[in-house]
């Protein structure tokens, strides 16, 4: 079993511990942002999946979103731009974007979990989270 079966085992038993109804839509979307390394939209995932799933509508894939955003299983990443971007969330890790062509890649730097403690000290704030984005020219930008 690879990592990305097991990933999407265990996510498919925490939902069903929440109670939510295992549909293969549902299955398919967990599994396209489970391999997903492009931090799709919305329409990018209903594009990939409507060959496969012709009676979904994007409307089906926003609430299917929704249910794993509540859950704990995907963040929504909104950074300004017109749509929010999905990421599969298997751990805290931050983001670098292209200033040109708005690809994002995932990068870690468990070093920046001191700044909330820093900041609770500081601040005498209950930190909840943080977020980090770096930005530049990805390598094919560059070119």
């Amino acid at each position: 079993m690879t990592m990305n079966d097991q990933t999407l085992k265990d996510s498919l038993t925490k939902l069903k511990g929440t109670g939510v109804r295992i549909t293969p839509q549902r299955h398919a979307i967990l599994d396209y942002l489970i391999k997903s390394t492009a931090h799709p939209t919305a329409d990018d995932i209903y594009k990939a999946l409507e060959g496969k799933f012709p009676n979904m509508s994007v409307a089906t894939v926003y609430n299917n979103l929704r249910v794993f955003r509540e859950v704990g299983l995907v963040k929504e990443l909104t950074y300004g731009d017109a749509s929010s971007r999905f990421d599969f969330w298997h751990k805290d890790h931050y983001h670098i974007i292209c200033t040109n062509c708005s690809k994002m890649v995932d990068f870690d730097y468990p070093g920046l979990d001191e700044v909330e403690q820093l900041a609770k000290h500081v601040s005498g704030f209950d930190v909840t989270h943080h977020r980090l984005e770096v930005y530049g020219l990805c390598p094919d930008c560059k070119k």
